[in-house]
């Protein structure tokens, strides 16, 4: 069987197994996130997650988002400005969360291969700016995300080749399948230090943040 054939067969295989674990979400009623499981492993954090900040920081944020979520973008401010205040004592991982679908999902594979240049900041950033221009849930507008990616100083070339790998379906697939272990049932969720913030409330991260950064310290 010619190469080609053998990667569509997988890329559509992958695509199988996100479209189920997505329908899963939308059938079954999601359990409660836990406030603290040392059990959850590598279902928190998983080694290809994308990370802002010095990956050797005593403290981590973990933030399960969905880059087409209003209250993702309305609260990233905030955690930019928390990284920037402690830099170095601070990390921020990212866990996809496709709630709202189609437009998720090409959203998130649009961030992978901007990481894969070295652009995912820029790119998140970016995207949540425009967000209103290519998330519209009515009016979903995912070339117009490409176009802010490449605005942001992303190949397109590059990026659409890294797309049609199977790698970032790879990713989603386990991103999609560690919430249900985890328990998300709204974005965005933040964990500090494996512990859940109770809702996203930007006084409260920080609070819970600078406490971690002081018992660190001591």
């Amino acid at each position: 069987m010619k190469r080609p054939v053998i990667m569509a067969i997988a890329a559509v295989s992958v695509a199988a197994v996100i479209a189920l674990l997505i329908y899963g979400f939308n059938r079954h009623e999601q359990r409660p996130a836990p406030d603290h499981r040392d059990s959850l492993g590598d279902a928190l954090v998983r080694s290809h997650s994308p990370v802002i900040g010095s990956p050797t920081s005593p403290v981590t944020i973990v933030e399960f988002l969905d880059p087409a979520c209003e209250g993702c973008r309305a609260i990233y401010p905030h955690v930019k400005q928390i990284l920037a205040d402690h830099a170095g004592e601070v990390r921020l991982v990212v866990r996809y969360v496709p709630f709202h679908g189609q437009i998720s999902i090409d959203a998130v594979r649009i961030l992978e291969a901007a990481r894969d240049q070295g652009k995912f900041e820029d790119v998140l950033t970016a995207m949540f700016e425009t967000q209103p221009m290519w998330a519209n849930h009515d009016t979903p507008d995912p070339e117009r995300a490409w176009q802010v990616a490449a605005q942001a100083g992303v190949d397109l070339e590059r990026a659409r080749a890294h797309v049609a790998s199977d790698v970032t379906e790879k990713r989603i697939a386990q991103d999609i399948a560690d919430l249900r272990t985890v328990g998300i049932k709204s974005t965005p969720t933040f964990y500090v230090n494996g512990k859940l913030l109770p809702k996203p409330d930007p006084v409260m991260l920080r609070e819970m943040v600078m406490a971690e950064v002081a018992r660190a310290i001591d």
